[in-house]
């Protein structure tokens, strides 16, 4: 064979053995559908679902804990595990058939309450970590009625205890005081008092 088609046949062959790798590594999970072969009695050749639980039932062999593992592991325990009714250990493949679902899940959001003189109120959702002002932000920010010095923020602890905590937003916009940077937790309440007529 010439080197160029020795060249061109490894250039072929490479992203296959790459795939041959990753499917020898990948950990198998609930809801994949195995096919299950044995050489020596076709009577066991079957599908199996991975249970919820992690398992699957086959037998001679009982239940087997196969979440978790690589496809070579469950096919060596279950070679072992049919051994006794065999005169040598059986040959066994296992592939997976179908791959479970995989769900995206949607990114985790906590519920903020704004009350009272903000362009937007109501609930907000925000993501985790998001602070106060970034919170009054998404509100639509204050409105010209807010009473900018009294603002609270209001927070039940794991006991059912309310905790007031009283903010000045004019401080914090000069820099004057922190509390802009308070991280909100799920449930928080944003009380924003309306302007006396004075004030």
């Amino acid at each position: 064979m010439s080197l160029a088609r020795r060249l061109i046949a490894v250039l072929f062959l490479v992203p296959f053995m790459g795939l041959a790798a990753s499917a020898q590594e990948y950990k198998l999970r609930a809801g994949d559908v195995l096919q299950i072969e044995v050489l020596e009695d076709a009577t066991l050749n079957r599908s199996a679902v991975v249970l919820p639980d992690g398992r699957i039932s086959m037998p001679l062999a009982g239940t087997v804990q196969v979440a978790g593992r690589t496809i070579a592991e469950v096919q060596s325990e279950l070679s072992s595990r049919l051994a006794g009714g065999f005169a040598t250990a059986p040959t066994v493949f296992v592939s997976v058939g179908t791959l479970a679902e995989r769900t995206v899940a949607s990114p985790r959001t906590i519920d903020i309450f704004v009350l009272g003189a903000a362009n937007a109120p109501g609930k907000i959702e925000v993501s985790p970590g998001t602070t106060l002002l970034q919170a009054i932000a998404q509100a639509g920010g204050l409105s010209p009625f807010a009473a900018k010095k009294r603002i609270q923020l209001r927070r039940v602890d794991k006991a059912g205890n309310e905790n007031v905590y009283r903010l000045n937003f004019d401080a914090i916009e000069n820099g004057e005081a922190a509390g802009g940077t308070t991280r909100l937790a799920d449930g928080d309440v944003i009380v924003i008092p309306q302007r006396k007529l004075f004030e």
